[in-house]
Formats: structure tokens, C-alpha cells, sequence
């Protein structure tokens, strides 16, 4: 079968690929909500359906003790190598809904872009693959290589269920490389595969100084305020470089190659185009490094949410009884997210006045990812989007976190290829979020000739 045939079908069926995904759209997965439950269901139900009609005859649904897993499997190309793609179906809440220009649930197709909730996040990245699947069963009626589909519902609440389902069933997951989508291209034109996501450590302190709040004109200079104390203790997190001051935060980093940094300075990045992007004045970080070098191979922490006292309108001259605050570490390569969260945890602890009382909690946390550039998936993948883009794809690293990337290498001892055919301003997570329709069928024949790629 030819690299044409590929583009022809796709070509000839993009009008009805577009409505296909805008019925997958309109189902509110929304996994946040307990009263969701039944749409979350439903959209587990309309995808099996959708995975047999495209011609998967192994197609189940398993129950969770939350929402669905959808799994589906093509082993018939005997002697050829097995693939496993993941991907989500449930999707973020939509509020504030005023803020939409077209309602989240009613995809809208404006500018040869299409609006709805999960357009990018991850419905319509999955969705480009499995019309990918779907080209080639229609062309040839098999597949190259094995496939075998692995699709959860509580990716949007931390994946809860995943881990020991995926623990259960290693054996039947077993494959060469895991592929996902649901990460965004570098630029508009620009393919690129992530080849690195950092890890994650959440934490949350509590400060308390008086029983209870205390009138500021009475006992104030006179017992400690929490809020107070928070504040010199963050202070004391970073010292004037930019560097984390907890002992021993840095003795795992993995420093970036030489190869790696010129890599991502050869990237088409501007400070400036940052600056605009994000809306501040200007950058900072830590010395000694490039914004893409921190922001993709250096570890951070940094506060999500502080609180404490008084903070309603008018004035009201109270000393709290307790301050907190919610704070996270990105970790990279080979940092442990449960050795970092001790440690951030216990210099926390060493740094509090004696005169005030303080509690550390650990959160949830995620390993971070390196996967090799020179393997056989990665290089197939390189090679798939060069063809679908006629341009050389980018290795770049991610800075948030996917946990369970980290998970199918610790389970299944698999490397995963990160492939996203997103953007970064198609507003994840945020109102009026949209996916470049040229994407989505660059993202169908990469997704065929990847298959191809990888016999």
C-alpha cells in the first residue's frame, strides 16, 4: 500500500472524520463530577462501539472502581512487532461557561479550527489515531503490526484507577513501545516528539502560632503570626540564584548533553515571544541556564497557593491562628519524587522558629521520563510525521508531567513515544478550547504511516 493511498482516503473522508469526532465531542465526559458519572460511562460505551464499526474485533470495557477503561487489541499481524496506544476520553470541566463563545458540548467548527471541550485534550489527538487505524483496516483490511488500544476515563483526576489495572494486566499489555498523543507540536508547522517530561512532588505546610485569632492591636509584636513565619520560611526555599536551598535537592539531576542544549537552541524561541505569551514583565529562573533549559531539564518549586487570616473585603485587623500554603517540585531525570518530598519536607521542618508549630503533608507525586532518541519507535516516529508534515520534526522536552508514562516503565518496562499533534495555545484546560483541523489530518496519515513505519 502506498504512502498516496493513505493521503487519498483521508482526503476523501475528512468531512466525515469531522462529524464522527464532533459526536465523540459532544459527549460531557467531564470525570471531576460524581454526577457525571453516566455521561462518563456513555462515552466509554460510544468509543467501544466506534472501535468495533472501524473493524477491532477484541473490544471491551472494563469497570473501575471510578470510570471505565476502554481496551482494544489487533494481534493478527502474527511475527510482527505489538504497539500500545493510550490515550483518554474523559475531559476537564468547562467553567466558567460564560466564557465561551460557542457552548463547550456543541463542537463549532470556526476558521478551519473546531471548538469543544476535549477538541485537543485528548479526544481529538486519540481520535486522530484511531482514524489512522481505521485508514489502513479500510485499505487493506489488516493492520502491519499489532495494536493493542488502552483509553481510561480519569486521566483529568489523576489516573486513580489505571495503575493497578495496568499491574493487572501487564502480561496482556505486554508490547514494544507505548504511543501517545496528548502533548502539543513545539510551533504551528513545526512536528516535534518529546523525548523528556518532568516529574512532580506536591506538598502542603501549615504554620500555627496562637490557639486561635487574636485582635492585631492587642497581642500583635508580641506572639508570632503564622503568616509571618510562612513568608520567611518560603524565603528561605531559593537562595539569590534561583537555586532550591534544600540540602541534597540536586545531587540526581541528570545535567543536560551538549548535543541537548544546542538542540534547543537551534529552536525557533524568542524571550520576547515568551514574554508576550505569558503576559509578564519580565523572566527569571535559575542562573546559569536558558528559559527552555528551565524550563524543560532543571527541577523547580514553586508555590500554588498560599492562605491564611483575613481575606475577605474592607479591612479587619486580625492575627491568624494558622497560615498555609500548597507548593510543588518539577523533578527531571533521575530525581525521586518521594526522596524530594522528604527532603523538601524535613528542611522545611529545620527551618520553622521553634515558636510556632508546623505540619508538612505530601501530596501526590509522579517519577519523571527520558526516553532514548535513537530507539527503533522513536526513529519510526521521526520518520512518519516527516512524511505526514514534509518538514524534519524536533525533539523537545515536555515540563509538565504525564505519571503514566513513568508507570509503563516501571510496569512493563517499555519506552513511550510522546507524538502530540496540539499546540500550545489551543487552551487546555480553559474556555473555548480548539483543535487546528489541519492538525487532526496531519495527526490521521502520521498516525497510518507510523503503523508502517514501525514493521
Amino acid at each position: 500500500m502506498s504512502d498516496q493511498a493513505i493521503r487519498d482516503y483521508v482526503e476523501a473522508n475528512r468531512e466525515r472524520f469531522v462529524e464522527e469526532l464532533k459526536e465523540f465531542l459532544r459527549i460531557p465526559s467531564v470525570s471531576t463530577d460524581p454526577v457525571n458519572a453516566g455521561e462518563v460511562r456513555r462515552c466509554a460505551e460510544w468509543l467501544a462501539s466506534h472501535l468495533r464499526g472501524i473493524g477491532l474485533e477484541t473490544v471491551e470495557v472494563h469497570a473501575t472502581p471510578g470510570h471505565p477503561i476502554v481496551y482494544a487489541e489487533y494481534m493478527g499481524a502474527v511475527g510482527k512487532p505489538t504497539l500500545l496506544l493510550y490515550g483518554h476520553y474523559d475531559v476537564q470541566p468547562p467553567d466558567p461557561l460564560e466564557l465561551w463563545l460557542t457552548p463547550p458540548f456543541e463542537p463549532d467548527v470556526r476558521d478551519n479550527k473546531i471548538f469543544a471541550r476535549g477538541a485537543t485534550d485528548d479526544k481529538g489527538q486519540l481520535f486522530a489515531h484511531i482514524k489512522g487505524i481505521e485508514t489502513l483496516l479500510a485499505l487493506t483490511g489488516e493492520l502491519p503490526v499489532n495494536i493493542k488500544l488502552l483509553i481510561e476515563g480519569e486521566e483529568e483526576v489523576g489516573s486513580k484507577n489505571l495503575d493497578a489495572w495496568i499491574e493487572a494486566n501487564k502480561e496482556r499489555l505486554a508490547s514494544e513501545a507505548v504511543i501517545i498523543s496528548d502533548s502539543p507540536m513545539f510551533a504551528p508547522g513545526l512536528p516535534s516528539i518529546t523525548y523528556g517530561l518532568r516529574g512532580l512532588a506536591y506538598l502542603e505546610m501549615t504554620v500555627r502560632g496562637p490557639g486561635h485569632d487574636l485582635h492585631s492591636g492587642l497581642y500583635g509584636g508580641g506572639v508570632p503570626n503564622p503568616i509571618n513565619e510562612l513568608g520567611r520560611i518560603i524565603a528561605k526555599l531559593h537562595d539569590e540564584d534561583g537555586r532550591i536551598a534544600v540540602p541534597g535537592f540536586y545531587d540526581a539531576v541528570r545535567e543536560l548533553e551538549s548535543d541537548e542544549r544546542e538542540a534547543f537552541a537551534r529552536l525557533p524561541f524568542t524571550e520576547e515571544g515568551f514574554i508576550a505569551e505569558t503576559g509578564v514583565v519580565g523572566l527569571t529562573g535559575e542562573t546559569g541556564f536558558t528559559t527552555l533549559e528551565r524550563i524543560w531539564a532543571r527541577p523547580t518549586l514553586d508555590f500554588n497557593g498560599i492562605w491564611g487570616g483575613f481575606t475577605g473585603a474592607g479591612a479587619k485587623t486580625v492575627l491568624p491562628s494558622t497560615a498555609s500554603a500548597k507548593f510543588s517540585c518539577r523533578l527531571v531525570a533521575d530525581q525521586n519524587p518521594d526522596k524530594i518530598a522528604a527532603l523538601v519536607r524535613d528542611y522545611v521542618r529545620s527551618i520553622a522558629p521553634e515558636y510556632v508549630e508546623i505540619s508538612v503533608e505530601l501530596h501526590h507525586g509522579g517519577s519523571p521520563v527520558i526516553t532514548e532518541r535513537d530507539s527503533r519507535a522513536v526513529q519510526a516516529a521521526l520518520r512518519a510525521l516527516k512524511k505526514s508534515w514534509d518538514v524534519d520534526p524536533v525533539f523537545v522536552r515536555g515540563g509538565g508531567s504525564i505519571p503514566v508514562v513513568a508507570t509503563f516503565s516501571e510496569v512493563l518496562g517499555v519506552p513511550t513515544v510522546l507524538v502530540g499533534f496540539g499546540l500550545d495555545d489551543d487552551r487546555l484546560h480553559s474556555p473555548n478550547e480548539k483543535f487546528n483541523l489541519e492538525n487532526f489530518y496531519a495527526g490521521i496519515t502520521t498516525s497510518a504511516f507510523l503503523w508502517n513505519e514501525l514493521v
